[in-house]
């Protein structure tokens, strides 16, 4: 008996039918010498800190840094979890052979990887790897089993990000709870999604701090076109008038015409970034929507596998390409000058070198009337896309004329299209046109004809602009900045190769976001992302780049790739994180401030793990404070100092490095208790 498992009971029934299991039974399908199961998702989660010893169970400083001599698995505590479960256990204890039918991913491993591990399989293993739903995409995978082996490697880059998420993530947000958070309050503190609340309140301060300036251009319109000084901006509203002044009466004499005949490619295929980026700025959906809609078109099998990170196909697609276009039947009239000739094959399209598990996002042929709504949208999206990297490239010509006004040179650019190429695919198509503002600029203007030589008046103009501040995060560039780590880079090829250092992977990165808004941390101002408060506070308090820089975070993020890969270590890269967090939590303990971030409505992290067990510690009933000693009073001006006495005034132990903190004795009595003396201090400095 060979026993499938799958991830959803709906993929159970897509291969149950493939492969004649038709029998329902109670949690899987029979039938030809085969049993089909699925796992509803995740059944399974690695344990938590007090699974391991009790006195984990209490959030505590003396207990930290928690590090596991071995990470261990248990089943999600849900009823329904513990059913599906005792289904696959007792269908592979009677199996001779076992086929992983699982998401093919890195999650999609480890989610089987862990219910086979619990269920202490002894059994062969194979993996069925397919890239689309469809009936052929599955026979074909069936006929070409893989050994599990193959895939030990992404299930040790599963099991990393799984372990190295729980170091992070358990013992930081414990930490800085415990060290900085108001009582019974969480601060969550992510390998990921720490360092993209940087970017975003990094980018926030930009903005707020920007200080702008204007400048003057100078222009003038001769013969309907418009020539801008090679000056470049004039500083000084002066200095540009004086400019003007100069070339007031004076004609405009053509200098040099040159023309240039320049290409464009089509855009390149869709990776789920890349998706998510172009519905965010066509459509304001946010990275789960859309994520959300790619799923359902995969299940619907009318598009490939989603989570992918690479915009290229592989050679072997190269044969199928035809007989897709060919069943498009709705974009019939598109598909038919591509399927006129041979189909091109360009290295910015099929590039073994850079697809790995899967290829980019395309239809599979099937029909799309199953689709209603956004769905039919998102595929007409997707659909287009496809179609147009089979036509030629688009051509046009661009023509730079140089002039001179007694001496002083200007320019003007225009461009003209000389074959539409793969533009036809979008002409009158404006909901699914790339999403550009390259069209808008001076440079697509058409120039009339102008000859060297040629002369005559012409219109100066100034125009007075003001220096802009960046642009706050949406969730599309918010994307792009997590795929680059954070640098701006508007280059497809360049952007392609830092992709590996980027922070976060296609699949996640949705969550990530959503998680940052479910916590409080950011919220949206229209189609922006800012953050809130509580997540300035936060990225404030955390001193340690380890946990908030997307560049560091974008290097673990290459090594596990490389750990898929299989020339790195998944040990090295778990041990390099356990000594990464004993470092942190040292330097925490070590602070000494008393610093406090207030987070009215952060929410409790006992669902984290799945049990209220793993809750914060309860806030404490308000009571008189017990201050000792002067020591133990915070300074309300620093922070970071304590109160000290001295002859006529308390001050600030930091008084030497600066802090003007001053409360003479005619104001606070010199013989005020410490207790009385905070309180009086809390009382002036309340804001």
């Amino acid at each position: 008996m060979k026993v499938c498992i799958t991830e959803k009971p709906s993929v159970a029934r897509d291969i149950a039918a493939i492969l004649g299991a038709n029998d329902r039974r109670d949690g899987y399908f029979e039938g030809n010498g085969y049993r089909v199961t699925w796992t509803i998702g995740h059944l399974c989660c690695l344990k938590e800190p007090h699974d391991y010893t009790e006195g984990w169970r209490r959030w505590a400083l003396s207990v930290l840094p928690m590090l596991p001599a071995r990470f261990g698995i248990k089943l999600l505590p849900e009823q329904r979890y513990h059913q599906q479960f005792d289904v696959i256990d007792s269908l592979v204890k009677d199996a001779d052979e076992v086929i992983n039918c699982g998401d093919a991913g890195q999650e999609g491993e480890l989610i089987q990887r862990w219910v086979m591990q619990k269920a202490g399989l002894k059994c062969p293993v194979r993996r069925l790897w397919i890239s689309s739903l469809t009936d052929d995409a599955i026979r074909e995978g069936f006929s070409k089993l893989r050994p599990s082996a193959d895939f030990d490697n992404l299930y040790y880059a599963g099991l990393s990000r799984a372990i190295g998420d729980w170091i992070l993530g358990m013992n930081a947000t414990r930490l800085y709870s415990l060290k900085y958070s108001s009582p019974g309050k969480v601060l969550s503190i992510g390998r990921v999604q720490t360092p993209t609340l940087a970017l975003i309140v990094a980018r926030h301060r930009e903005i707020v701090d920007f200080k702008p300036e204007d400048y003057w251009e100078l222009h003038t319109i001769y013969r309907t076109a418009n020539f801008s000084s090679l000056h470049g901006k004039f500083t000084s509203e002066s200095e540009a008038q004086a400019a003007v002044e100069a070339i007031k009466g004076h004609p405009l004499t053509v200098t040099d015409v040159k023309e240039k005949a320049g290409r464009e490619a089509p855009p390149r295929l869709f990776d789920l970034t890349s998706l998510q980026v172009e519905t965010n700025k066509k459509w304001g959906w946010s990275a789960d929507e859309t994520l959300t809609l790619i799923q359902s078109l995969y299940e619907k099998k009318v598009t490939t596998y989603p989570r992918v990170d690479t915009t290229y196909l592989s050679d072997d697609i190269y044969p199928k390409i035809p007989d897709i276009l060919r069943r498009m039947t709705p974009y019939a009239a598109l598909t038919a000058r591509p399927l006129a000739g041979k189909l091109p094959k360009s290295k910015k399209v099929f590039d073994n070198s850079k697809v790995t598990d899967h290829h980019a996002i395309i239809p599979t042929g099937e029909s799309p009337a199953v689709l209603v709504g956004n769905e039919r949208k998102l595929y007409h999206l997707i659909a287009l896309r496809f179609i147009s990297a089979f036509y030629p490239d688009c051509t046009f010509s661009t023509t730079t004329v140089t002039a001179d006004i007694d001496g002083q040179g200007f320019k003007a650019t225009g461009k003209v299209i000389t074959s539409a190429g793969w533009r036809e695919v979008y002409a009158g198509k404006d909901d699914a046109e790339p999403a550009s503002d390259a069209d808008a600029s001076e440079d697509s203007k058409v120039l009339p004809p102008f000859v060297v030589g040629e002369s005559g008046p012409h219109d100066p103009q100034l125009q007075k602009k003001t220096t802009q501040p960046p642009k706050q995060y949406t969730e599309g560039t918010l994307l792009r900045a997590m795929e680059s780590a954070g640098k701006t880079v508007e280059d497809e090829a360049l952007r392609e190769a830092m992709k590996e250092n980027g922070i976060g992977r296609p699949s996640t990165r949705a969550a990530i976001i959503e998680t940052l808004f479910k916590r409080g941390y950011i919220m949206r101002q229209r189609k922006n992302i800012v953050p809130t408060q509580a997540g300035m506070d936060l990225i404030d308090t955390i001193n340690e780049p380890l946990l908030k820089s997307a560049q560091l975070t974008g290097i673990w993020e290459n090594k596990l790739r490389r750990i898929e890969r299989g020339d790195y270590s998944a040990r090295e890269f778990i041990d390099e994180l356990k000594t990464m967090i004993s470092e942190i939590v040292g330097n925490v303990m070590r602070d000494n401030s008393q610093r406090r971030i207030h987070v009215a409505d952060a929410p409790s992290d006992s669902k984290k793990t799945g049990s209220s067990d793993d809750a914060p510690p309860k806030a404490p009933r308000k009571r008189a404070p017990a201050v000792k000693s002067l020591e133990a009073i915070a300074c309300p001006i620093c922070g970071t100092g304590h109160i000290i006495k001295g002859r006529t005034a308390y001050g600030c132990s930091r008084y030497g490095e600066g802090c003007a903190l001053r409360l003479n004795f005619e104001e606070y009595a010199a013989d005020l208790t410490p207790a009385k003396l905070n309180q009086s201090i809390k009382k002036k400095f309340k804001k």
